[in-house]
């Protein structure tokens, strides 16, 4: 089962953020990221209580993203943290989180994140992305690398499209993650056909 996530960026939509979240939300996407960092914690809190209910709705699992305190407070024990952050978790918050992940962008970083509890990671950036302007993508071995190094599930990151997958999942990856693509596109082409593909 070969699982896309989409990675939320509410700054790119062209379009009422919650009406864009819909769309997506209907074509039943492997999970959902909500990475909205220029929110402070509690903008972002009050942001994510609205779109947990709507993914509730869609059956859509979400995780939260840099802000374990919000997500303790809404009581969502479903989060994703960058290396530093992860870094300073202490016992008692990992322990309340049943799914911990972070962006490793190195296969040691990958390693670390795997010791410190995480149940899943990201690994990227894998292509050339606008995310990332002017940097070269990690590229298909690098991820390889990843999958190979650690047992827990790997997505992979960065400048992802259709024709991409099948390379991705024959790295060993779990599954990839989009951003700025679902948060403009009106084609979810993507999710439809790997769906059909490879099923949720």
């Amino acid at each position: 089962m070969f699982k896309i996530l989409c990675v939320t960026n509410r700054r790119l939509c062209r379009e009422d953020f919650f009406c864009r979240l819909e769309k997506i939300l209907r074509e039943r996407p492997g999970g959902l990221i909500l990475r909205e960092k220029d929110l402070c914690e509690e903008a972002y809190e009050a942001l994510a209580g609205q779109v947990l209910t709507l993914c509730e709705a869609y059956r859509v699992p979400c995780i939260l993203h840099g802000c374990p305190g919000a997500a303790r407070k809404l009581n969502h024990k479903a989060i994703h943290l960058p290396m530093p952050v992860l870094r300073g978790l202490s016992r008692e918050d990992k322990s309340f989180f049943e799914v911990l992940g972070a962006s490793c962008h190195s296969v040691e970083e990958a390693r670390e994140a795997e010791k410190l509890g995480c149940t899943y990671l990201t690994a990227g950036h894998i292509f050339a992305t606008d995310c990332k302007m002017g940097l070269p993508g990690r590229g298909v071995e690098f991820l390889r690398e990843v999958c190979r190094t650690v047992s827990v599930p790997v997505y992979a990151i960065g400048g992802i499209e259709a024709g991409r997958i099948p390379a991705v999942r024959e790295a060993g990856a779990a599954g990839a993650c989009l951003m700025s693509s679902l948060m403009v596109t009106e084609d979810f082409g993507i999710l439809k056909e790997n769906e059909a593909e490879y099923g949720r």
